[in-house]
């Protein structure tokens, strides 16, 4: 196992866990824009007469530009300054925040959420390569444990902060109180990386390096991946053509591939250094990553979906059946993030086990829990959901990054973010089409039974299911290498 390289500037114990939880901070901030959204679209659609596809960017095109960012500013954070691509990324942020709640009409708050998503994109990657870089050992791990508890509870209680600002600002203006509330929180945490965060690496001399071939190449590849998948909507008004796309990113996939080749072989420095994917610890655990935010965001979506449509709850109380699924996995990813150099990989596949499992009781209790009392079953059920989550994601990153060189770090990090952005999109909209796909085959029109709603969630539900069990298979899979690995060097 190689060593990861110690920070180029020594930190005491206390300006690191300063510096940590302003990186946290930013995080939470970026994920909470990802979900608490989703909920305001019909106040949108009402208030400014948004068209359906208008309404689909103003999600889609925030996770768009979002990953199509993250690769080119890992680099740039590694090559560069990551604490001035902080600032620039948060002072966007909150620009495009104040953009997009006074906007007066569709087109603009369209533009706002795509400079949003570039802003969010700018900032993740620097979050990780900052904490790979100034923690080791046990101490990363305790590290990546409260990170991921803090994007866990983010993800989870997005939904019930967008929910209680339309609950606040009424239902005609509520979604303009979405964006309101970043901007104070921008603003304290821009403070916080101006002043406590310290410069936690020199800039590398010489020229910058972004390979511009290779940046167009993948910019491409991402857009013509992740344009069907986020215009997919389940409807039959979905355009087939959009499928025509991924032949384009087959074609560009390969010439990416081939030319970062070439240009490495040049010795130059390429936009992703695939020697990166040649560490079986890394690759593994970013396609553990990749598949299980695949299946985790069409979970939320599809269980408030049901909620608001089949049981009738208000979208603020849709949205906190996740509360104690995120709280529990608070707690359980603080733990794990403590004991995964004792566990490993055994933590992250009990995790997904019992991930797996709850959502399987999920479907079950959608269709026989009567729906005066189904929001509290499943919240229940959530909550063990939640303790699985926590032992997933943060010991699959401390193990996923384990042999990453902490020079590389940022770009290491954003390479898996960059999957976990395209699974939400891909599993998204598979999820969305299995749902909807059993409402519009019931021809009765109108209002549609809670029936219809069961088997609609349940369609929905096994998608979730096919990409976690994807998902545990590649852990038992790199589990049983670890071990013949272990067994032959002894």
């Amino acid at each position: 196992m190689t060593s990861p390289q110690t920070a180029s500037i020594t930190l005491s114990h206390g300006q690191r866990w300063r510096a940590f939880w302003v990186c946290v901070s930013v995080a939470a901030l970026t994920i909470l824009d990802l979900s608490k959204v989703n909920v305001a679209l019909p106040s949108i659609e009402n208030a400014l007469g948004a068209a359906s596809t208008e309404l689909q960017i103003i999600v889609s095109g925030y996770v768009l530009m979002f990953g199509l960012a993250l690769v080119p500013f890992g680099r740039l954070g590694d090559q560069r300054s990551r604490k001035q691509l902080f600032i620039i990324g948060l002072s966007l942020f909150t620009v495009m925040s104040i953009v997009c709640a006074t906007a007066p009409t569709t087109e603009i708050l369209l533009v706002g959420r795509l400079l949003q998503g570039l802003a969010a994109g700018i900032q993740m990657p620097q979050v990780i390569g900052t904490i790979q870089q100034m923690f080791v050992g046990a101490e990363r791990g305790r590290a990546f444990g409260l990170f991921g508890a803090t994007i866990g509870i983010a993800t989870a209680f997005g939904p019930t902060l967008g929910g209680l600002m339309i609950a606040l600002g009424g239902p005609q203006d509520g979604w303009r109180w979405i964006f309101w509330i970043n901007v104070p929180l921008c603003l304290a945490v821009l403070a916080g990386v101006i002043w406590l965060l310290p410069q936690t690496r020199r800039p590398t001399a010489g020229r910058l390096q972004l390979d511009p071939v290779g940046l167009a190449l993948f910019a491409v590849m991402i857009v013509t991946l992740m344009w069907p998948f986020l215009f997919t909507t389940g409807s039959p008004d979905d355009d087939p053509r959009r499928w025509w796309t991924l032949a384009a990113f087959a074609v560009f996939a390969v010439a990416f591939v081939l030319w970062e080749r070439r240009y490495a072989a040049a010795g130059k420095a390429p936009l992703v250094p695939f020697g990166l994917f040649t560490v079986a610890s890394y690759r593994n655990g970013t396609l553990i990553a990749t598949t299980y935010f695949t299946a985790i965001p069409a979970l939320f979506l599809l269980t408030t979906l049901f909620l608001q449509l089949g049981v009738g709850l208000a979208p603020m109380f849709a949205g906190m059946v996740s509360i104690g699924f995120a709280l529990a996995s608070a707690v359980s990813a603080w733990y794990g993030g403590n004991h995964v150099a004792r566990f490993g990989r055994p933590l992250v596949v009990w995790g997904l086990g019992i991930v797996l499992v709850s959502v399987a009781v999920l479907a079950v209790v959608a269709y026989t829990v009567p729906p005066e009392v189904v929001a509290y079953a499943m919240a229940a059920v959530m909550l063990v959901a939640g303790v699985g989550a926590g032992l997933v994601v943060a010991p699959n990153q401390t193990l996923t990054l384990a042999e990453i060189p902490t020079r590389s770090g940022g770009l290491a990090g954003s390479v898996g973010q960059l999957g976990q952005r395209i699974g939400t999109a891909v599993g998204t909209a598979v999820a969305l089409s299995l749902f909807y796909a059993a409402i519009y085959r019931d021809e009765s029109g109108g209002d549609h039974g809670i029936d219809v709603y069961h088997d609609a969630y349940a369609f929905g539900m096994v998608s979730v299911g096919v990409f976690l069990v994807i998902a545990f298979l590649l852990g038992v899979l790199d589990l049983a290498a670890r071990r013949r690995a272990e067994r032959s060097a002894r």
